[in-house]
């Protein structure tokens, strides 16, 4: 008899961890899913600015300066990303994870459908732009809070020796949402509305389709539980009132090499998805005017190869380490920075590819990393807000204004030769930052692990 209740108390174990391994399973799956919804709607937008919005919104300002808002507008938003990281992080901090995940969702999908619906400055004026980046300033609002919810719900939920892997999970939505958003646009600009029927109305479809997909990822993100980490910190009642008062109070060098970190990866991936790559290479008044519908495919292959090499430097995080797989990745970056637009400048599809692959290449050994170094660098009580607010800041020095910063060096200078220096330097800061952080691969993530949480992580401390 004791055999038997033995053998039914062990299956019954088997079924738990089995059923608890699911559900893990599961939340991973619906953050991919929600964070590439959220990451199309977010890459929708500066795609189609990069080709048509200079013609349709800004025209007036003259073909130069109207490039110029065009990639204004794109980098503003994250001006704002702070702003919903730090809402985000607050509550998040405080009354759960899963609750910001779906709010951000609406707050970006309801953004993205209302571009879609914008009248032209030929239809009202001057108050089109006005209206089109008071939109992309909710959208920024709303990335500015998804990524740290996505990276925590994925991660807080993982076994600890499949933490990267895990935390690769969201990551995946930046590459699969530039992947989705180009391939609808390859299929907007070379079947459905080719040529000038694509300026015309064919923009519009892009953004239309966030709504069947908004409705998707908030069936997904309402039917997933909340992070156990969170759990524990209500049942211990040890929520912080004031979560990022306390992180800028105890963690300011933290959150700065945590945010160069993110500049790093950012400001290099924001060649494609922020649109510089599309506009320069398709732009009829530009020194290279190729066809539009191939240079759309050439990016959503990118996309594939950089959640390939996401997908892959996470995997081996676990095996090896964060720090030396982030090295690696960020000199495989500073080595695409160098070599981006030298390959663009052949003026060749197979030279362009070459170029995008290759950037796409040292992203994502970087971007594939970030979710859990950030993770494993702040206590479980501020997580929330200090992977959050940490990820915009890094975002605003990298990538906010790389479009913007590479048409005005090439504005200025007649050459991409700028460019190159400024993508470097660039580059370098991520490199920089994870040179003078320590490896806190599988440090305890629970609540009741705080004391090691806070340990300094940098190499000059014991």
């Amino acid at each position: 008899m004791e055999d038997i209740k033995s053998v039914a108390v062990t299956d019954l174990n088997h079924q738990e961890s089995h059923s608890s391994a699911a559900a893990d399973k599961k939340v991973a799956y619906a953050t991919m899913i929600g964070t590439t919804i959220e990451w199309y709607d977010y890459f929708v937008y500066a795609a189609v600015a990069g080709l048509v919005f200079n013609q349709l919104f800004f025209a007036p300002a003259g073909p130069l300066i109207a490039n110029l808002l065009v990639f204004a507008s794109i980098g503003i938003s994250f001006l704002f990303r702070p702003f919903g990281a730090f809402i985000a992080g607050h509550y998040g901090d405080k009354i759960g994870r899963r609750a910001m995940l779906v709010l951000t969702l609406i707050l970006m999908g309801g953004s993205t459908v209302l571009i879609g619906l914008m009248p032209t400055y030929e239809t009202i004026g001057i108050a089109a732009p006005i209206l089109l980046i008071l939109l992309r300033i909710l959208q920024g609002i709303s990335a500015g809070g998804e990524w740290g919810g996505a990276v925590l719900m994925a991660v807080e939920h993982a076994p600890e020796k499949k933490r990267g892997r895990f935390g690769a999970f969201p990551q995946l939505g930046v590459p699969f949402g530039l992947l989705l958003a180009s391939l609808v646009l390859v299929v907007m600009t070379k079947w459905v509305s080719p040529g000038d029927a694509f300026v015309e109305w064919g923009w519009r479809i892009p953004f239309l389709l966030s709504l069947a997909l908004l409705v998707i990822g908030h069936w997904i993100r309402r039917s997933i539980g909340e992070s156990p980490v969170f759990e524990e910190i209500k049942q211990r009642k040890s929520t912080i009132q004031n979560p990022i008062r306390v992180l800028f109070k105890h963690h300011k060098l933290k959150v700065l090499l945590a945010a160069l970190l993110c500049a790093g990866t950012t400001g290099l991936g924001y060649m494609t998805t922020g649109g510089f790559i599309q506009n320069y290479t398709t732009n009829p008044a530009g020194p290279i005017a190729l066809d539009r519908s191939t240079i759309l495919m050439l990016v959503t292959i990118s996309g594939l190869v950089w959640a390939a090499f996401t997908w892959f430097s996470a995997c081996m995080s676990d095996k090896f380490g964060r720090k030396k797989v982030y090295i690696f990745g960020a000199l495989l970056q500073l080595f695409a920075a160098f070599a981006l637009f030298p390959l663009v400048g052949t003026a060749t599809y197979l030279g362009i590819g070459c170029g995008i692959f290759l950037l796409s290449m040292g992203a994502g050994f970087t971007h594939g990393v970030n979710a859990i170094v950030y993770t494993e660098l702040f206590p479980a009580s501020i997580r929330f807000s200090g992977i959050s607010i940490t990820y915009a800041i890094g975002s605003i020095i990298g990538g906010a204004f790389a479009p913007l910063i590479a048409a005005w060096l090439i504005g200025v200078t007649g050459t991409t030769t700028s460019v190159t220096i400024y993508l470097m330097i660039v580059a370098s800061l991520a490199l920089t930052a994870i040179l003078l952080l320590k490896d806190r691969t599988g440090i305890p993530l629970g609540i009741e692990h705080e004391e090691e949480q806070n340990k300094s992580p940098f190499i000059w401390s014991k």
